[in-house]
């Protein structure tokens, strides 16, 4: 081994991050296969590498015993004492055996395996880094496409986006930058597998977190989150300290925050809602922009019946469907929506004990499509 290649190990420490301890373990294993392999020796050996010089010696290493059944891996005790009288059965006897053109020999050799472990360092770096990103958010910028997959560069390696993660109303082309969530990271065979997102919940909590600030820092929490991708979401938000209006928080000045995330998520509609721990008030809220007049709860269905004015029947369920889907999606209850004059005529409104909380609902619930289209 050369100096130069000593050398080479610090560049790469320092370039590849990886430990020059890992390097040398990667290069002496490497030589001990070039040495059995290339002059047929099955004995334990070991490498010493001088790392001042960059001299190299291989020892072959034998157990002391009182009898010798295999000489490449046992020196008899009468033998080990001619070296060194103070030895014992069952000391280990270095003896070198560093052939005159083994440096030759061992360097084209040790190149490959050396070579891999190098690679299989960094992908361990690699996949070290990004497992603990699982349920991130990143920025990474598209590089290609085929039927599968949009292959996304996240720096030191490309994510995968398949197409069942892509937003529908979303056209990639290459140099595109594009924040994605990452929803897992594997180790294969051929490295660190990462894929990613834009369809996922988290990604609409996580672009929240980048800003409002007050979700960063915890004074505003996202309970839930409802998401049908490209077209519409809610989320419901909830704050412990009452000086604090969690809606107002996300929507921002004249609604920036909220026009960011939008933005982002190429015009995707959002909801913001008040979440309650009481199902009658959160449900009721989750309807936004619908007002609801009563909600009705079977806790052991964990079911709501949910009475709203005639007028506002099809704003409550929504174009196919959707406000209700996801109302239901957000809350994690059932609901039934009853138009008033239906559940008139079915008895079941108006109750005695309807909540009349309902008058006077909460304004400060924000529809991204009602306050700013």
């Amino acid at each position: 081994m050369s100096s130069e290649l000593l050398d080479a190990l610090i560049v790469l420490e320092r370039e590849k991050g990886i430990s020059r301890d890992v390097l040398i373990e990667a290069m002496e294993a490497a030589l001990i296969s070039a040495y059995r392999r290339n002059f047929n020796q099955a004995q334990n050996v070991r490498i010493d590498l001088n790392l001042e010089t960059g001299s190299m010696r291989v020892f072959a290493r034998k157990e002391v015993v009182d009898e010798v059944f295999d000489p490449r891996l046992e020196i008899s005790l009468e033998d080990a004492r001619r070296i060194n009288p103070n030895y014992q059965v069952e000391d280990i006897v270095e003896m070198e055996v560093t052939p005159k053109d083994f440096g030759r020999i061992a360097a084209q050799t040790a190149k490959q395996v050396v070579t891999q472990r190098v690679r299989e360092a960094e992908r361990g770096i690699i996949y070290s880094e990004f497992i603990d990103r699982e349920e991130d958010i990143m920025t990474g910028i598209v590089q290609r496409l085929d039927a599968k997959f949009i292959y996304v560069s996240l720096g030191k390696i490309e994510a995968l986006l398949p197409i069942n993660e892509q937003m529908p109303n979303e056209r990639y082309k290459p140099h595109d930058r594009i924040k994605v969530f990452i929803t897992k990271v594997e180790k294969t065979t051929k490295g660190p597998q990462i894929f990613v997102s834009r369809t996922h919940p988290g990604l609409l909590k996580r672009l929240f977190e980048i800003e409002v600030p007050e979700i960063y820092d915890g004074t505003v929490e996202i309970k839930s989150v409802a998401r049908e991708a490209g077209d519409r979401s809610k989320i419901s938000v909830h704050s412990d300290n009452p000086e604090v209006d969690p809606v107002g928080s996300c929507v921002g000045p004249k609604g920036a925050r909220v026009q960011a995330v939008v933005n982002e998520l190429k015009g995707e509609k959002i909801d913001i809602v008040k979440w309650s721990d009481d199902p009658v008030v959160f449900v009721a809220n989750a309807l936004s922009p619908s007002k609801v007049l009563d909600v009705m709860v079977s806790e052991d269905d964990k079911a709501t019946t949910v009475v709203v004015p005639d007028y506002q029947l099809s704003l409550a369920i929504g174009k196919r469907g959707q406000n209700a889907r996801l109302a239901a999606k957000l809350t994690g209850w059932k609901i039934d929506i009853k138009s008033e004059s239906e559940a008139r005529e079915m008895g079941i409104y108006p109750r005695e004990e309807t909540i009349r909380l309902f008058d006077d609902q909460d304004d400060t619930d924000f529809d991204y499509e009602e306050d700013f289209e």
